[in-house]
């Protein structure tokens, strides 16, 4: 059997490229070792966020994605009729909120250059602080209003995706797992090889989040994708007493650490079922997926600094997933710069959903020649920069990446 392009992975990345190939006309194959949405895309908050970037790359790309999902939200709820559920695509905005003086100061500073790169940050004193969030401790002395932060449903999501790719011919295939390459005689990509047989392609898109590395290393590539793991907590149903995303200065500075200690910071927000969803944690212990009761510990308490009601609240759950971690912060969008006929789409750490549709429209853009959104500049991501290239240089020798 032969396909356009097979996507290796069917998280919300992959679904998002399987659909945006689809639509361009391609004939698209998934493959995912398990089942769809059922690792990264089910273990985070499904954030769709301008607030937590500083001005630049990923920030760009984040600003056409918050629109897409906008649009993405009404188009899939058209193609698949009122049957299938909703992504909950709720544009609730973001607070980020801080308790110093030097920390305002700081956070003043970040909003201006992120004004200045297109983002709507609107100051707000103590007062008008709890004005949007009446919970808020008396210690906050302020913070940043982002009205285009947004949340969705990411399990819901990825599926809808994947069923709207599927709406326009592209193949779902489950508990298929991708051994190998397939090679022509002149060494490009030409498919894979899998648990199930080959599958012959005109290419191959790696979207395998965390997992993407060993997948590039089974293909004969090198992509440097290492997991980095995360907790969450739900608490029992409080409806309405967080409006938006709610998190503490602390939070981007965590997002941009290369550090493989534990590092937390309070992120609260609710979900339309009223729970509320509490991190965030960020550390590199590899594919250890054992819970750690300081982690939990450590995270409550920093979201009970932000809402003291929460030392009140049950929590009813906690889960733990990984997130593909880069050593530069940017995810890696394109071809592989030595091995034809192979893609890339992947490294989005912690904003694999929010930057999911713009991820998945540049992939068909760059494959396919489709329309791309302005503003969508690939060669911040590509695989070859600067920064990767020094790394696959040092991994050739310490790490025995392919030459």
């Amino acid at each position: 059997m032969g396909t356009d392009v097979v996507v290796v992975g069917a998280g919300i990345v992959g679904a998002a490229c399987a659909r945006a190939l689809a639509v361009a006309g391609a004939s698209v194959t998934v493959l995912d070792r398990g089942a769809a949405a059922s690792a990264t895309s089910a273990h985070g908050e499904g954030n769709v966020l301008v607030s937590d970037k500083g001005p630049g790359p990923e920030l760009d790309l984040a600003l056409v994605s918050v629109r897409r999902w906008a649009a993405l939200a009404a188009e899939l709820a058209d193609e698949l009729g009122p049957r299938f559920p909703s992504v909950e695509h709720e544009p609730k905005g973001g607070l980020v909120v801080v308790a110093g003086h030097g920390a305002l100061a700081g956070l003043r500073a970040f909003a201006a250059d992120q004004r200045a790169a297109g983002v709507e940050a609107h100051e707000v004193g103590g007062d008008e602080a709890r004005a949007l969030e009446p919970d808020l401790a008396p210690a906050v002395l302020g913070g940043v209003h982002y009205p285009q932060d947004a949340q969705v449903q990411p399990v819901v999501a990825t599926e809808a995706l994947l069923a709207s790719a599927r709406g326009h011919g592209a193949v779902v295939r489950t508990g298929v797992e991708v051994t190998g390459a397939l090679r022509g005689t002149d060494g490009r990509v030409t498919g894979v090889t899998t648990t199930a047989g080959d599958v012959a392609a005109g290419a191959v898109v790696v979207a395998a989040g965390p997992w993407s590395g060993e997948v590039a290393r089974r293909l004969g590539a090198w992509v440097p994708v290492r997991p980095r793991r995360g907790t969450v907590l739900v608490t029992t149903p409080v409806p309405g007493r967080v409006r938006h995303k709610v998190y503490d200065g602390d939070y981007f500075a965590a997002t941009q650490s290369v550090g493989a200690e534990l590092q937390t910071s309070a992120v609260i927000e609710s979900t339309p079922a009223g729970t509320l969803l509490i991190g965030s944690s960020r550390e590199q212990v590899g594919f250890d997926d054992r819970p750690r009761a300081d982690v939990v510990a450590q995270t409550a308490r920093r979201a009970v600094a932000v809402f003291p009601f929460l030392a009140q609240v049950p929590v009813m759950r906690t889960y733990l997933g990984f997130r593909p971690y880069m050593p530069d912060h940017l995810p890696v969008i394109g071809p592989d710069p030595e091995l034809p006929g192979l893609w890339f789409a992947t490294g989005h750490e912690g904003a694999g959903v929010g930057l999911a549709p713009a991820t998945g429209d540049l992939v068909a853009s760059m494959l396919l020649g489709a329309p791309a959104e302005p503003g969508t500049d690939p060669r911040p991501f590509a695989a070859d920069r600067p920064t990767l290239r020094a790394l696959r240089e040092r991994a050739r020798t310490t790490e025995g990446a392919p030459a």
